[in-house]
């Protein structure tokens, strides 16, 4: 598996490419829309740059664990701003299937939003949806700062069950894909893998 870590730094810079894009493209939001979880810190983003639309947070689960998607998007958390009659800005941190966006999308639809316009600051090619904004293009894993947590857990719950790596393997297999040596210490001795 081949993995994209991302600092905060660059996923704020690129980030703000992606306001940009929205900007230079004329596209006036009344509402910008957050898809729960990885769309809630480029929400919190595109929000200083845009200070009129209402925000708001929709979330939809999918993922069940790394690389591995449930059957259907589920939207868990409806929407909680009114978008009946306005132009929405779905914001998240990546298409990958495209599947999740495409039901939010829908969702937003059948509230009754005017438009519906997605930016993502990633995109996979073999999404279904292409997002009408998007900075970076990749086939590979991405691992964006605000999941490293996630990430770490995951793997190391896998890991146990095959058996693989000892602690000391794991931890240079973690830092080697270029997660900082300090926060994986950090997230093993919560899992209570590090004495």
């Amino acid at each position: 598996m081949e993995f994209e870590v991302i600092s905060w730094e660059h996923f704020y810079q690129l980030t703000l490419e992606l306001v940009e894009k929205v900007l230079k493209s004329g596209y006036v939001p009344e509402a910008i829309i957050g898809v729960s979880r990885g769309g809630l810190v480029p929400l919190r983003i595109f929000s200083d740059e845009f200070e009129e639309p209402e925000i708001g947070i929709v979330r939809v689960v999918f993922y069940e664990d790394v690389k591995k998607t449930g059957r259907e998007p589920k939207i868990i958390q409806d929407v909680n701003v009114d978008v009946s009659g306005k132009r929405v800005l779905v914001v998240d941190d990546v298409a990958d299937t495209g599947k999740s966006l495409e039901t939010v999308r829908r969702h937003l639809e059948k509230k009754g939003a005017r438009e519906v316009k997605i930016a993502t600051v990633y995109y996979k090619p073999w999404s279904t949806l292409k997002p009408d904004y998007y900075v970076k293009k990749t086939e590979k894993w991405i691992i964006f700062p605000h999941e490293i947590g996630e990430t770490v857990r995951s793997l190391a719950q896998k890991n146990l069950k095959e058996g693989g790596k000892t602690l000391d393997e794991f931890r240079d297999m973690l830092i080697d894909i270029g997660l900082p040596p300090m926060i994986v210490d950090s997230y093993l001795k919560r899992l209570g893998r590090l004495k």
